[in-house]
């Protein structure tokens, strides 16, 4: 199993420019962010290319790890460190066979049983959520603290928990097993991206 620190992970969201999305990131990464997965929904290939470059510069600086999530072409493109894919993305096993076994994989689960095939078919870590409604993601299926806490037990890869996770509400989950906390708006959209992260990690950590 690889020692990945998942502890506080960022999910990229969106922002005015490449500027102050770079911006954010590096003050997250500074506030205590331990991990960035860069998410693009809508942008074209180009531009998440070029996107990923300065994001893989900007991460490596601080020694991060970068995840890419859906695209294997990306991630391979820039050598990220990784790829997360979800239940309707590439099947995990394909991507492990593609990234090789030096790169991180995670893989999206709701269930025990989707958990459980993904460490079978070579994931090293589990997304799981959401934990709290969410607007970051409009058709994410919700799962209960007592959901999460199933996945926790039924496997031996870290799952980090995604959805809705604030200042406020983080503290429900410490008990739950998990590894991490995976936030998007919290932190994407935060007037100090800094101390909401370093609010997080405390609050994980503690």
């Amino acid at each position: 199993m690889k020692n990945i620190d998942l502890s506080l992970y960022l999910v990229t969201g969106e922002a005015e420019s490449d500027e102050e999305f770079l911006k954010i990131i590096e003050e997250a990464i500074i506030g205590g962010v331990r991990i960035v997965q860069l998410r693009e929904k809508t942008a074209d290939t180009l531009d998440f290319y070029k996107l990923a470059v300065k994001v893989k510069k900007l991460t490596s600086e601080y020694n991060v790890p970068l995840i890419i999530n859906d695209r294997l072409d990306i991630a391979l493109a820039v050598d990220a460190d990784g790829v997360h894919v979800g239940q309707s993305d590439m099947p995990c096993s394909v991507a492990r066979e593609l990234i090789g076994d030096d790169k991180i994989l995670g893989v999206s689960a709701t269930t025990v049983s989707e958990a459980k095939k993904a460490e079978d078919d070579g994931a090293d870590y589990i997304g799981s959520g959401a934990v709290f409604p969410t607007k970051t993601k409009k058709d994410a299926s919700s799962i209960t603290k007592k959901d999460l806490t199933d996945i926790v037990n039924s496997i031996s890869i870290p799952v980090v928990a995604i959805g809705g996770i604030t200042v406020e509400n983080a503290r429900e989950l410490t008990d739950t097993g998990i590894k991490g906390l995976s936030v998007v708006s919290e932190i994407m959209n935060a007037d100090n991206p800094r101390e909401t992260s370093e609010k997080l990690l405390n609050i994980f950590n503690s």
